[in-house]
């Protein structure tokens, strides 16, 4: 069970918002009892001065020595206190704001405040969530002049006792959406004893879960002991509330996933998967010198390089066709063109070099279908036979915006060729312990690992047929016994 404290200088600071047992000044935080909770502690430190050496930055300190994860950390206060740190981050984000500003005829200057994220001033809205992602605080003091060009002058971490009327307003709206648990003190409190948030997006078009699975992950937590909450795209300022992370949107290293897995590995969370995982199996260009360094099993593949000369008969030198050409980044067999001659080839490559300076060439394999094997920290714990769509030679056929799949069959994985299974757990062990999906070609007895998943399709009624929802117990477990390790409930 989590637990959330707001640290404050003097008790008359909070005089201006409803009170709350969970409110303590400074001298009271420094004297409570260093007991072992049964939970994650929250510290949100509004002390005024937040200087090097100040109850400010004391109280994040002691909060972080205390294993209590703060707000702001010692990490963002440190950053805000030289300009030099925040200035090249902040830099990024000038011309986006410039766009929203009026350009004034004189040198002017301006300041707001940016509470949990959120700001008064409409034009401002995107500046401040970018603010918040990079140096989350409660409260941002921000200061603006226009020069020829408008220029962060100066930002710091600060309190409540600065606000105006319409931002104490905004600050008591935004604390209670980022922890309500600090108004609820009549509250009876859950029995969890850990939080944890899973990554959906309704508007994504091919999750990797439905509904339905994600429904049986929140009623496997509650049977552990885990809250589960769904979380989306705009939550990234939600994180410190949780002690685990499970991401079930499609990834990719330049998109929301990879910045909310990387934010929460930082802030101590147990992620799946994590940003390591991410980066590695979201390019094929890496699986591929990956697989070739370790000796995975795997077609014939070569990189092939946009200023390369004479690619073509490079490629017929060592490959026949027809030949698979894939962007690095594809998914859901999306930038994937099968070309059957040296007329295609060239196009293909044509094509595909609009989108990426590498690209992979693969032997093409025919199977019926293609094995998917499930592995959780290097063991496999769900088969599946996916099945080429009729009269296509992919698993999923995508005509304009309308996609299709083929069929499938869930078995145990005892049933699974030996060498499917050999295969599958030699390309997981050097990218990982997390959740994968692994698709590998079964030919002639031999198993040939296509790509890795990081986060692999887990619906209801297709992967979990076998086993039931054991399979949605084996991986919330799998978070319980990550999340004990790391706050030591157990030796791992």
């Amino acid at each position: 069970m989590s637990q959330t404290y707001i640290v404050v200088d003097q008790a008359k600071d909070w005089s201006a918002f409803l009170p709350s047992d969970r409110v303590i000044t400074f001298t009271q935080y420094l004297n409570l009892a260093a007991t072992k909770s049964q939970g994650r502690t929250r510290i949100i430190n509004l002390c005024k001065n937040s200087k090097y050496l100040s109850d400010g930055y004391y109280c994040s300190l002691l909060a972080e020595s205390r294993g209590h994860h703060v707000m702001p950390s010692v990490r963002v206060l440190n950053d805000l206190s030289k300009k030099d740190l925040y200035e090249l981050e902040i830099s990024q984000w000038l011309p986006l704001l410039a766009k929203k500003l009026a350009k004034p005829e004189a040198p002017m200057e301006m300041k707001f405040h940016c509470v949990f994220g959120k700001t008064v001033h409409p034009e401002m809205k995107e500046f401040a969530r970018k603010l918040f992602e990079s140096f989350p605080s409660p409260v941002l003091e921000v200061t603006l002049k226009f020069r020829k060009e408008w220029q962060v002058t100066a930002l710091f971490s600060t309190s409540q006792s600065k606000l105006t009327d319409a931002e104490e307003t905004l600050f008591a709206e935004s604390l209670e959406a980022f922890s309500n648990k600090v108004w609820s003190k009549g509250r009876i409190q859950r029995a969890a004893k850990f939080d944890m948030a899973i990554l959906v997006n309704p508007e994504e078009a091919m999750p990797p879960s439905d509904d339905q699975a994600i429904k049986k992950f929140i009623q496997a937590g509650k049977q552990l002991g885990i809250h589960v909450d769904l979380i989306g795209p705009k939550d990234i300022m939600r994180l410190p509330e949780y002690d685990g992370l499970f991401i079930r949107e499609t990834t990719n290293i330049d998109h929301h996933t990879y910045r909310f897995a990387k934010k929460a590995e930082g802030l101590g969370l147990v992620v799946m998967d994590d940003p390591q995982s991410i980066m590695r199996c979201t390019n094929k260009v890496y699986l591929a010198d990956l697989f070739n360094t370790h000796k995975v099993p795997c077609p014939k593949t070569r990189i092939v390089h946009k200023g390369e000369s004479n690619v073509e008969d490079a490629l017929e030198a060592v490959i026949s066709y027809p030949m698979v050409v894939k962007i690095p980044d594809g998914a859901f067999s999306k930038g994937v063109i099968k070309a059957e001659n040296r007329e295609a080839l060239t196009e293909s490559l044509n094509t595909l070099f609009k989108k990426s300076s590498l690209l992979l060439v693969q032997e093409y394999l025919y199977t019926e279908f293609d094995w998917r094997i499930g592995i959780l920290n290097n063991k496999p714990i769900f088969a599946c036979r996916y099945y080429m769509v009729k009269n296509h030679w992919q698993i999923y056929q995508h005509t304009g915006s309308k996609s299709q799949s083929g069929g499938f069959d869930t078995l145990p994985t005892f049933e699974v060729p030996r060498r499917v299974l050999q295969a599958a757990i030699a390309a997981t062990k050097p990218i990982g312990e997390g959740l994968y999906g692994v698709d590998v070609k079964e030919i002639n007895g031999r198993g040939y690992v296509i790509e890795v998943n990081d986060n692999p399709s887990i619906d209801r009624g297709v992967e979990d047929k076998y086993i039931g929802d054991e399979l949605y117990m084996q991986i919330m477990s799998e978070f319980l016994r990550r999340m004990q390790v790391k706050r030591g409930d157990h030796q791992a």
